[in-house]
């Protein structure tokens, strides 16, 4: 992997986390349109690599509403805040039994390649759609305005990340359309899909650390600083202004058009 390819494959990572257009599926467009075919140990550096800086960018861009939560979390409050980061432990613990357990089934079972991104793609625009125009009722506006994500639709939303493990299925997409439909204040429901991903990520990256040092994996070829470098930086830096961006976009329910993107990428990727 050449330095431009880092820095393309960290462009794509950075805006497609937030967006909701699949990070897992572009990064398998862009894998195939660069002819990049590396695997082992030097997949897992590089991707363990842009998840920690699409961490990052997470925290810098809600760093006012992430302290809060910190605080109140480690010091016992028992105040909203408190109570706002065991909903998003909540909403974890469908994602962490399927990555713990059915991951290695899933890969197997639905296969990889841009036939499965595609008709995944497809999956993420109906899901967007069908969110857009199941709207809540003029009438109720006041209400949705108010309500805030209770338990049961933390653990919801979680089932929605944890389905979202396929290529080309969008967690974003995912989750924040499940929250819309729930009937969530839009804005609250983006910044809770974009806190939730964090602990998942994180989890990921301990594993993939774990396979990192062990095995076969432990001997094989590194990617190299300067690409890992250079990827950490573009996924960070595109992951803060993409993330900011997503969240004007949910404000003003705009994401419609993503539908119509995910769709015509999928039908190109299955055509493919």
């Amino acid at each position: 992997m050449t330095w431009l390819d880092a820095l393309i494959m960290g462009i794509v990572q950075g805006l497609a986390e937030y967006l909701p257009i699949s990070s897992s599926g572009h990064l398998e467009i862009f894998r195939e349109i660069l002819g990049l075919d590396f695997s082992g140990a030097e997949a897992l550096e590089f991707d363990l690599v842009l998840h920690v800086a699409t961490v990052l960018s997470t925290i810098v861009v809600l760093w006012r509403e992430f302290v809060p939560l910190c605080t109140s979390f480690f010091t016992w409050r028992r105040d909203h805040d408190f109570y706002y980061v065991w909903k998003i432990l909540l909403s974890c613990v469908p994602v962490a039994i399927v990555g713990l357990c059915f991951k290695d089934f899933v890969e197997q079972f639905f296969g990889s390649g841009l036939l499965v991104v595609g008709i995944c793609l497809c999956i993420t625009a109906c899901l967007l759609a069908f969110a857009y125009f199941t709207r809540t009722q003029p009438e109720l506006e006041h209400h949705r305005r108010t309500h805030d994500i209770t338990w049961l639709d933390a653990f919801i939303i979680g089932c929605a990340q944890a389905v979202a493990v396929l290529p080309g299925l969008s967690r974003s997409g995912s989750t924040i359309a499940t929250g819309i439909l729930l009937g969530d204040r839009r804005d609250k429901v983006a910044q809770f899909s974009f806190f939730m991903v964090i602990i998942p990520i994180l989890g990921e990256a301990l594993l993939d650390i774990k396979d990192m040092v062990g095995g076969e994996a432990a001997t094989s070829a590194s990617v190299g600083w300067l690409p890992l470098l250079v990827g950490f930086v573009a996924s960070f830096l595109v992951g803060c202004a993409a993330c900011q961006w997503m969240l004007n976009i949910v404000k003003r329910g705009k994401m419609v058009w993503f539908a119509v993107y995910c769709l015509i990428v999928g039908v190109i990727c299955i055509c493919w």
